[in-house]
């Protein structure tokens, strides 16, 4: 079956993926800083920084993709897509409201590879979502209870 087409993503589910993986890396960024991996130093920082993103994408992208069943890489990297929108409209209202002329936190490469971990971990996350889905339909279609419902009887 080939489900990855434009037509199979949906741009809600998308968002609800992309804001549970925000949460996520907030999340696992949190963590970092409690147990001490991550503190003010920047270049020791990257790593772990690259590593929550990671993390967080894959969840967002596990969440889209049990709950589509349908075209796990467009959704992944529609999740990627999603944060560079969301970074651009950042940048013009920073720049409107503060004046600010570039937001310089992070250089072009930097961007770069976050950006691909981001639609790389989203994509694996929504394949394995949407695997997993499949798995437990077939467990659900296979069990007991399945034939009594075929047969009129009673909702467990």
């Amino acid at each position: 079956m080939h489900t990855e087409h434009l037509q199979n993503v949906q741009p809600i589910r998308v968002m609800a993926g992309w804001l549970v993986a925000v949460a996520a890396t907030s999340l696992v960024v949190f963590g970092f800083i409690v147990l001490g991996l991550m503190g003010d130093e920047a270049a020791r920082d990257a790593g772990w920084a690259v590593l929550a993103v990671a993390v967080g994408f894959l969840v967002g992208g596990w969440f889209t993709g049990f709950r589509t069943l349908e075209a796990p890489i467009l959704h992944g990297v529609a999740m990627g897509l999603t944060s560079l929108v969301v970074w651009a409209l950042l940048n013009l209202v920073v720049s409107a409201a503060f004046g600010a002329a570039e937001w310089t936190g992070l250089t072009p490469a930097a961007t770069v590879v976050v950006v691909l971990t981001q639609v790389i971990a989203a994509v694996a996350g929504c394949w394995l979502g949407v695997r997993r889905a499949r798995v437990r339909t077939s467990e659900l279609a296979d069990s007991p209870a399945a034939g009594v419902r075929e047969r009129g009887g009673p909702e467990p």
